[in-house]
């Protein structure tokens, strides 16, 4: 186990998730290198606390992540804790998510996090010692209706993760993924902005399917309150200090109804599930 004060490395520090996980980070001893778009978030973050070193990087973009890569790679003090939290949703049917929308959140949500993993890993290799965090989602194990974009991003790092837990156990580096639930922070209100207006564009066919979706989430979420961000940093920092981590942690709301009925169910069990949760059928 990493014993502080080391290098932390946290992704999409600038609001949510992120940030908390920045801040309780820094409050642990870490040096905390906080990446994210908006450089007056991260210059306000780093002037509250002074182990918070803001480093603007948009990870939409190739070119600036090996950029960014390359000066951590030259860094002398390794990197001792990724947390590979940035990310965000575009919504709607799979017909209606342009091609290139899906790539750039792939940059982002997949792309971004292995490039980053990889310029970590051979400081972490030297040491024997590292921890990697993937933020993924609880829809990284199904998912919601018109969420299948998203999903797919999400499913991707589930499956990097598996493969780098099993790979880097022998070189003493522990590889975990966190699952939130329904968790409130500026997720939703981004994904709003990136979808557009979906429904004035769709073909005629797939908007009684907006519509009932839309509505039963409602109807979900009005007897649920989502969490706050510092539930899913509390696990983060849970999963850092820990000396054996969870393989994965999961939490917040709809996480226990839908990931529980997930691992009880076959896939045609849980897509009748799905489809009488949502009223589709």
């Amino acid at each position: 186990m990493i014993t502080p004060p080391a290098t932390a490395l946290v992704t999409g520090a600038s609001s949510g998730i992120g940030r908390e996980t920045a801040v309780r980070l820094a409050k642990a001893g870490y040096t905390v290198m906080a990446v994210a778009r908006r450089m007056a978030r991260l210059d306000e973050l780093a002037a509250q606390h002074p182990q918070i070193e803001p480093w603007p990087v948009d990870l939409s973009q190739p070119a600036a992540v090996a950029q960014f890569c390359e000066m951590i790679a030259a860094r002398a003090e390794p990197v001792g804790v990724l947390v590979n939290n940035a990310g965000y949703s575009t919504r709607g049917v799979v017909e209606d998510v342009a091609l290139e929308d899906i790539r750039r959140l792939f940059e982002v949500n997949f792309f971004a996090l292995i490039r980053l993993t990889q310029a970590c890993l051979p400081g972490m290799r030297r040491m024997r010692q590292g921890t990697i965090v993937n933020v993924s989602s609880i829809v990284g194990q199904f998912p919601f209706p018109g969420s299948g974009v998203y999903a797919a991003s999400k499913y991707a790092v589930e499956g990097i993760t598996d493969a780098l837990r099993i790979e880097l156990a022998p070189l003493g580096i522990r590889v975990v993924a966190i699952r939130p639930g329904a968790i409130a922070t500026e997720f939703s209100e981004v994904a709003t902005r990136m979808t557009g207006d979906v429904l004035a564009r769709t073909p005629g066919d797939y908007k009684p399917f907006y519509q009932q979706a839309r509505a039963a989430m409602d109807e979900i979420f009005a007897a649920r309150q989502a969490a706050g961000p510092e539930l899913i940093a509390e696990l983060i920092i849970e999963a850092v200090t820990a000396k054996e981590p969870q393989a994965a942690y999961t939490a917040g709301p709809l996480s226990g109804e839908f990931i529980g009925r997930r691992k009880e169910l076959d896939d045609d069990g849980f897509l009748a599930f799905m489809l009488e949760r949502f009223k589709l059928i």
